[in-house]
Formats: C-alpha cells, sequence, structure tokens
C-alpha cells in the first residue's frame, strides 16, 4: 500500500482542494405556467413535460 513519505503542506493542500466548488443548478422556466424549473424534469408546481400533463406533481426529496 503507498504511504507519503513527506507530509503535504498547507498551500499544495489548499491548491488541490480549490477545484471541489460546485456550480449552481441551471433553471429554465416552464412553458405552461412560466415557474422556475430544472432542465429535463416534469415542472415542480404544474407538472407538465413536453407537452404532456402528469397527474402528480409531487417533489421527491427528503424533507427535514
Amino acid at each position: 500500500m503507498a504511504v507519503p513519505k513527506r507530509k503535504m503542506s498547507r498551500s499544495n493542500t489548499r491548491s488541490r482542494r480549490a477545484n471541489w466548488r460546485t456550480t449552481a443548478t441551471t433553471l429554465t422556466t416552464c412553458p405552461q405556467c412560466r415557474a422556475m424549473k430544472q432542465p429535463h424534469l416534469a415542472c415542480p408546481s404544474c407538472g407538465t413535460y413536453n407537452g404532456r400533463h402528469y397527474a402528480v406533481a409531487e417533489r421527491t426529496e427528503l424533507q427535514g
């Protein structure tokens, strides 16, 4: 198993971790209700996607 021979300096550690940033989620407007939604997903407010209406417009993320 590989083990580092020397301690990595703070500047090297921090410069390596500088690339861990995240990007903001892109949002588009729903053509039916003009609410903001993620592209390629059904609208959470009206439940339409690609001109079709889906009966249940629920969010699947966990609450809490």
